[in-house]
């Protein structure tokens, strides 16, 4: 791990904000693609997730292929491809088609969970049986249809994804348990770990995944990256409303109540129980905050636990002028090589 250079890359959720339709929080991810873009972060991720009415990517394959047009160097992809939900094949010609377009810059970040709730999984894929070795053999036959093979007498080998391009793109297995990473290490993939949906043993299963990782005719060496929730500003009052704003959203996620867009003038008074303030001690570690000198040791901090090189931000603020904000005083802390100037 190189703790002089940490690469910060994105995972968008394309959130709705109180007050603002779905097509504007698609149309403030474009405009934060195109922004991370210019500021030199690394990647660009867009998540999967169904019948959530205040995130709205629900699509990363779709929406990667307008992503790719509106960039230039960041990489972008998914975080995740819920793999359940899919066609194994339909996922393999989605991101050769990507590659055709934008050859090189392409990620495939896949998942196990659904992204949704148990009845929205079964109704995205009916025979959907939530098996272990179920997405183990959806991992085996997505290399092969990458590579254009299959083991004689199976429908994979008479199978091909098209179209047939060159290139690869980058796959990575995202966790947020540990799992995940054992089959990233045997499958010579990448792994992400999700320390902002579980804070807990993150670093010891990068450390196994590196220690178990064997090299792929895609991959020759371990890579692992951390991502979490963040939020940067100069504005010590901002910080506090945004904690303040997360906290509810995690004490609403935990009862099941979902995630509605709130500002924070709807929670300001809001009175929490013993046992709901015990669980938001714990959820503050999922989310980093601060002013940006104390986010750049924060966040070097979390690298060097997990021993990797990249962190991938997660920001939902209540204002979108603020989120790209945060990503901008992050880069200019870490020395991010802008691409072009930002007025």
């Amino acid at each position: 791990m190189n703790t002089n250079k940490i690469g910060l890359s994105v995972l968008d959720q394309s959130p709705v904000r109180k007050g603002v339709s779905a097509e504007q929080a698609v149309r403030e991810t474009v405009e934060l693609a195109k922004f991370a873009d210019n500021l030199g972060y690394t990647r660009f991720w867009v998540s999967e997730h169904h019948n959530t009415g205040s995130l709205a990517g629900s699509t990363p394959e779709v929406l990667l292929a307008y992503l790719g047009s509106q960039t230039k160097n960041i990489r972008i992809g998914s975080g995740g491809i819920m793999m359940p939900n899919h066609s194994t094949l339909k996922v393999a010609e989605n991101f050769r088609m990507l590659e055709a377009l934008f050859p090189g810059r392409v990620d495939l970040g896949m998942g196990r969970a659904p992204g949704t709730d148990r009845l929205t999984a079964s109704i995205l894929n009916p025979s959907n049986q939530f098996s272990e070795q179920e997405f183990i053999s959806q991992l085996y036959d997505l290399v092969n249809y990458f590579h254009d093979r299959g083991e004689p007498g199976t429908p994979q080998s008479k199978i091909r994804a098209i179209p047939q391009v060159q290139t690869i793109p980058a796959m990575w297995l995202l966790s947020s348990s540990g799992e995940s990473g054992l089959f990233a290490a045997h499958f010579g993939m990448g792994l992400s770990f999700a320390h902002f949906i579980n804070p807990i043993g993150g670093s010891q299963a990068v450390a196994m995944y590196r220690e178990r990782f064997k090299p792929s005719e895609d991959q020759a060496n371990p890579v692992a990256s951390v991502a979490i929730f963040v939020y940067c500003s100069e504005d010590e009052e901002k910080i506090r409303r945004h904690q303040a704003l997360m906290d509810f959203r995690f004490t609403q996620f935990e009862q099941g109540k979902g995630i509605v867009p709130v500002g924070y003038e709807d929670i300001k008074n809001v009175v929490y129980t013993d046992y709901e303030l015990e669980r938001i001690r714990h959820n503050r570690k999922r989310v980093l905050t601060g002013t940006p000198i104390e986010m750049k040791q924060k966040l070097t901090q979390l690298a060097t636990e997990y021993a990797v090189d990249e962190v991938i931000a997660v920001t939902i603020t209540e204002d979108f002028d603020d989120r790209l904000e945060s990503y901008r005083l992050l880069a200019e802390q870490f020395s991010l090589k802008p691409i072009n100037s930002i007025a």
